[in-house]
């Protein structure tokens, strides 16, 4: 595996590791792999943008799932962005063709299929141009999944999942996600924007990761979703669970695309975190609803409840220290 210190591929480490699989896990120096090491997943020293590390760490291997991806909505330094997206899959492609892998699961994103300003869901047909890819974390995750696709025409069984906006415990930087459940919780969004995203239970995530090894035909592409959501609805959820003001003031989106350029302008001179990422509001134009259908009648993906993931998320949150005392009671 790579990718296994983040969000998703913890929880793909676990489920592989409780399915009684030998799961070894390239890991970059000065990452905590202690939660590996509790689940008897191996820790090996690399780095996805080293290939001869990829190339030693897949000797010996099976099946590889590539997971490891530079995930922001903000980089001061977006060249290593594409570094870990673009080179680090070249890198992983490459080393399992010239090893002989039997299948490798590559975890792209729902961010590369086209988005729609009426709340059409988009399915793995759906094509789009990289044009429209909004953002660089986008644009490398397109330009990786073309990467992908290149060693899939030289031979290499290749299984494209696409998670879409997962939700659950463990999300420890937080991803862009679970930071906006940590503001919700913290009491720092006033307001909202007219927008909607397809979210999911991450441990159904590892569940299809795990499922796309058995059952995935090489070549093809699982979107790995439960339900779309608009973020008004995800709001008030929050706010039903938690006994907290959901915000009521929708923002008109123009005015805050001028702030977040403002913001943005900021943060270049600074080199700090927008308030308000600007690639952010700009994918919050459209809705970014999508069709899992095929994820569940090919692969048999799970469909829990995405409230329950989102409880399970409030919990570990709060549990570890994310939340102020003052604003959790």
């Amino acid at each position: 595996m790579t990718g296994a210190t983040g969000f998703i591929g913890y929880h793909v480490a676990r489920l592989l590791s409780r399915k009684g699989l030998r799961v070894a896990a390239l890991v970059r120096e000065g990452s905590d792999a202690s939660a590996l090491r509790a689940m008897d997943v191996e820790p090996l020293a690399g780095d996805v943008r080293d290939y001869d590390s990829v190339r030693g760490a897949l000797r010996g291997c099976e099946q590889v799932y590539h997971l490891a991806a530079d995930y922001r909505l903000w980089v001061p330094d977006p060249e290593t962005m594409y570094e870990i997206n673009v080179e680090g899959t070249r890198n992983v492609m490459r080393a399992a063709l010239q090893l002989d892998v039997e299948k490798v699961i590559y975890t792209g994103t729902v961010g590369t299929l086209p988005t729609s300003s009426n709340g059409k869901p988009s399915n793995e047909e759906s094509s789009a141009d990289i044009k429209e890819m909004v953002g660089h974390y986008k644009r490398s995750k397109f330009m990786a999944e073309k990467e992908a696709y290149g060693f899939i025409e030289k031979g290499l069984p290749v299984v494209v999942v696409c998670p879409s906006t997962p939700i659950g415990p463990m999300d420890r930087k937080p991803t862009p996600t679970g930071k906006m459940i940590v503001d919700f919780l913290n009491g720092r969004i006033p307001a909202y924007l007219n927008t909607g995203l397809n979210f999911v239970d991450v441990e159904d995530v590892a569940a299809g990761h795990w499922l796309a090894s058995k059952h995935g035909k090489a070549g093809q592409r699982y979107i790995l979703g439960n339900k779309n959501v608009t973020l008004s609805e995800f709001f008030g959820t929050l706010a039903r669970m938690t006994k907290l003001r959901p915000p009521k003031v929708r923002l008109p989106y123009f005015p805050v695309l001028l702030a977040a350029y403002a913001d943005e302008a900021v943060s270049r001179l600074t080199r700090k975190h927008p308030r308000i990422p600007l690639t952010g509001v700009r994918m919050a134009k459209k809705f970014m609803f999508f069709d899992p259908s095929k994820a569940i009648n090919e692969l048999k993906m799970p469909q829990s409840p995405v409230e329950e993931a989102m409880e399970k998320a409030i919990i570990w949150f709060r549990r570890n220290g994310y939340v102020r005392k003052e604003v959790s009671r």
